[in-house]
């Protein structure tokens, strides 16, 4: 690797880096906003959104130039490819962020309910672990801890599913609280889908690591065993 190859890839890690730790500080204020009915930290989350969509579009661009001027290969060039998907990845987290402040805010216009049985903290804070859990195993390339934030998943896919059980159970006991079971049916959705970004960055953890695309892995052994 040339030297200022190498002065570009550690440009980029700072930059993606600073990208995820903007991430876990919105998911974890939006999460702190919701559990305790704060508006205003709702808002901060919702305002701050644009900082990291500006982020994401700095490390395109470094990325795209450092493909261009350097025209890395090998694990460089993995590298670069990895950070460029993960680099979106983490800005759809900042997104689902807001959204997450966002139903906050429209809770905080409503009636007040009790969330307790939902879960959503304990939702959320496994939700947190694993985008930890993936831009750790980015910075070590390590992709035992990446399959970990894989299986970690399965805990968040199965309270999704009991948030979604509670809420039917509760909107058919008082239909006038359909506004706010709404509100919390939403927030469950938007941290399951964290935790799917999350695997994601993890799967691409693994490509930099191995070379080795995991996504579609069942679609392509569907298509395998229907030709076999």
């Amino acid at each position: 690797m040339s030297v200022l190859l190498n002065k570009q890839i550690e440009k980029i890690k700072r930059m993606v880096l600073a990208q995820g730790a903007l991430v876990e500080q919105a998911l974890h204020r939006a999460v702190q906003a919701v559990e305790h009915r704060d508006a205003d930290l709702a808002r901060q989350v919702v305002d701050r959104d644009a900082q990291i969509d500006l982020a994401e579009v700095d490390i395109e661009e470094e990325c795209l130039a450092t493909l261009a001027l350097h025209q890395p290969v090998a694990h460089d060039l993995r590298f670069i490819v990895s950070v460029l998907k993960i680099n979106s990845e983490l800005e759809r987290i900042g997104d689902l962020a807001s959204n997450v402040a966002s139903q906050c805010l429209a809770l905080c216009e409503l009636s007040l309910i009790n969330l307790r049985p939902f879960g959503l903290p304990e939702m959320a804070s496994q939700a947190q672990r694993m985008v930890k859990q993936a831009l750790d195993a980015l910075v070590e390339v390590d992709p035992d801890k990446a399959n970990e934030v894989r299986r970690m998943d399965d805990l968040v896919d199965d309270r999704h599913r009991e948030v979604y059980a509670i809420v039917e159970r509760y909107v058919r006991e008082d239909i006038d609280k359909m506004p706010q079971l709404m509100r919390v049916q939403n927030t469950a959705r938007q941290i399951e889908r964290i935790a799917d970004h999350a695997v994601n960055i993890a799967k691409n953890v693994i490509y930099l690591a191995k070379g080795e695309i995991v996504r579609h892995r069942r679609a392509r052994a569907k298509v395998a065993q229907g030709h076999g």
